[in-house]
């Protein structure tokens, strides 16, 4: 039981500092709609979406998929209240894999502490991987995903404008490289890489 409820309890913690990034970092480049729908919180219910964070983890973590991830609600965000929105997108869109890379390192310092001690060795283990898997899972260039914000941001207006007219087919993608395997290919071995550096086993 442990084994189920620990990544998924560390999935709900890291999708709550990675949207609450996202509306921060909004409003300190100029959009406070994130701020003023009091989503600038950690409080879970403001955050929680039942179909992101409860049915797609609970069903992978089930399914024993090699990737477990999910999302919150996103945070409001109107682009257009942002000072310079093309350049701005960008770094609204890194800043929730960002805090997700950095929460994973910072949690990662309790490692050698924790070692010889399985339960807490495990519960912060999965907290550093959960953090890790949603990092580098959101940078994937696929919308609705922040990587695709990113890459919108940095192509030139005129390729910018045809990629965002991808954006409605975005989901259908990103399930297709799902169901492939294609996604776990991508991002396993990146995060077994970042893992092994941080001092976590990636098999858990």
């Amino acid at each position: 039981m442990l084994s189920f409820l620990i990544p998924i309890t560390a999935l709900l913690a890291a999708v709550i500092i990675h949207e609450c990034c996202h509306g921060w970092a909004a409003y300190k480049l100029g959009d406070p709609t994130a701020k003023d729908a009091g989503r600038l919180t950690i409080n879970p219910l403001a955050h929680v979406d039942p179909i992101g964070t409860i049915i797609v983890p609970i069903g992978l973590a089930l399914l024993h998929s090699p990737v477990v991830f999910g999302w919150a609600k996103p945070v409001p965000i109107n682009f257009y209240n942002l000072r310079n929105p093309k350049r701005d997108i960008i770094w609204v869109s890194l800043a929730g894999p960002a805090s997700n890379f950095l929460a994973a390192i910072l949690i990662s310092f309790a490692v050698p502490f924790v070692s010889g001690i399985p339960f807490l060795n495990y519960l912060v283990s999965s907290f550093v991987l959960v953090n890790l898997v949603l990092a580098i899972f959101n940078i994937i260039p696929v919308a609705p995903l922040d990587g695709s914000k990113v890459l919108f941001g940095l192509l030139p207006p005129r390729y910018a404008q045809f990629y965002a007219r991808l954006e409605p087919y975005g989901m259908i993608l990103l399930i297709a490289l799902l169901y492939l395997g294609l996604a776990a290919k991508i991002v396993w071995p990146l995060v077994s890489f970042f893992s092994r550096i941080l001092g976590v086993n990636p098999i858990l």
